[in-house]
């Protein structure tokens, strides 16, 4: 307890000071935040570039941030025709069968495709907790009125889908079926005045598609979303938590600016592509133990077989999300950032070499798709001692 004590203190120094000394906090959160305060919330706002190194700064940017954040539902969220209701122009005009490309209603119906997919997505979103199907203190009041038009849920399903019914078939570049996680738990939309977390992930994501309209939504940035919400949502402090979806929609935006050439398939070959970054690890890996990487060759095992989702999901679906969200203390805190999830990856396929070297091609699919429970800081020390 006397080592967690002076962590803990550590961080409370580090985060008073009026301007925060960044290196020594990369440093710091590299090794793990401290579970039960506020430092992880406030330090990944801080390490994704969220809020600056100065503290007078942070009030006026949340501020600022959380306005615009309600604005963007208010403007980007609710149907064309509450919006006419609501005395804005441009809706009163429009009807819902208009196929014009400046029809708010024709826009209304083609965001209904992909939010009929982030519906799926959040739906079984970390089906092992039940934090993402538990009612949030705070939920949207920006229309509350008994249609609850900002659910974005209501447009496109029945009130309850099963997960059950949904097999993930991973990313990407290969048909083996990446993952066969499955829950038994219905994932239901709360009653009117109330919000699941899971509701509110779905709008994040929505909103994010809606602003970046080139990139749009991609399966699987529910998994990147999941945990920096619930890192959010979960802080001790009642201001973080009301303020959890506006705080996690600009960190989300934020990680996505530096990785969203990895759901890019155009940008695969290029340097900050999935495919490059996966034949940095390959080579990691011949260099650091040529025997697997030989075994691993010899049987055809590729990469992308395990290795894609992994790296594009930043090793969100490899682990227990407790595990997850230490993983990324020290991913954001990397001076080079990506360059350690690599590490770490590297360090995944060396601990099970001595399985790798003694089975055979489909028990090493088996093994590097579901990997095994392991304590998470051997994962970690390890990797460190890759460099």
């Amino acid at each position: 307890m006397s080592i967690y004590r002076a962590r803990v203190k550590e961080f409370e120094d580090a985060l008073k000071e009026d301007e925060i000394q960044l290196k020594y906090l990369h440093e710091l959160c590299f090794n793990g935040i401290p579970d039960g305060y506020s430092f992880r919330s406030l330090c990944w706002k801080i390490l994704l570039g969220y809020l600056g190194h100065k503290r007078l700064t942070w009030e006026e940017t949340l501020s600022r941030k959380r306005s615009l954040y309600r604005q963007f539902i208010e403007d980007l969220v609710i149907p064309p025709g509450i919006a006419a209701t609501n005395g804005e122009n441009g809706c009163l005009n429009d009807h819902p069968l208009s196929e014009g490309p400046e029809s708010a209603w024709n826009t209304f119906f083609n965001d209904n495709e992909f939010l009929l997919q982030i519906d799926k997505d959040v739906r079984r979103l970390c089906p092992d907790i039940s934090f993402f199907q538990q009612p949030t203190e705070f939920p949207c009041d920006i229309v509350a009125n008994s249609k609850g038009e900002r659910r974005l849920h209501q447009r496109v399903v029945p009130s309850i889908l099963s997960s059950a019914n949904v097999e993930r078939k991973g990313l990407g570049v290969t048909k083996i079926n990446l993952i066969t996680k499955r829950s038994f738990e219905s994932y239901s939309a709360m009653e009117e005045g109330q919000e699941a977390h899971w509701e509110i992930v779905q709008r994040i994501l929505f909103l994010y598609a809606k602003l970046n309209p080139g990139q749009g939504y991609v399966q699987g940035m529910n998994e990147i979303v999941g945990p920096i919400y619930y890192v959010m949502a979960s802080d001790p402090d009642i201001e973080t938590r009301k303020h959890a979806e506006a705080d996690s929609f600009f960190c989300f935006t934020a990680l996505m600016s530096e990785i969203r050439d990895f759901f890019i398939k155009t940008l695969d070959d290029t340097e900050g592509g999935i495919k490059f970054v996966m034949t940095k690890l390959s080579n990691m890996v011949k260099q650091k133990d040529p025997e697997v990487f030989e075994r691993l060759r010899h049987q055809e095992l590729h990469p992308q077989y395990y290795s894609f989702r992994w790296l594009t999901l930043l090793l969100s679906q490899e682990f227990p999300l407790p595990d997850v969200v230490r993983i990324w203390d020290s991913v954001f805190s990397d001076e080079h950032r990506f360059d350690f999830l690599i590490r770490i990856c590297c360090a995944m396929i060396l601990i099970q070499r001595d399985l790798i070297l003694e089975n055979d091609f489909a028990s090493n699919v088996k093994l590097l798709q579901n990997y095994p429970p392991i304590d998470i800081n051997i994962v970690l020390s390890h990797a460190v001692s890759l460099k």
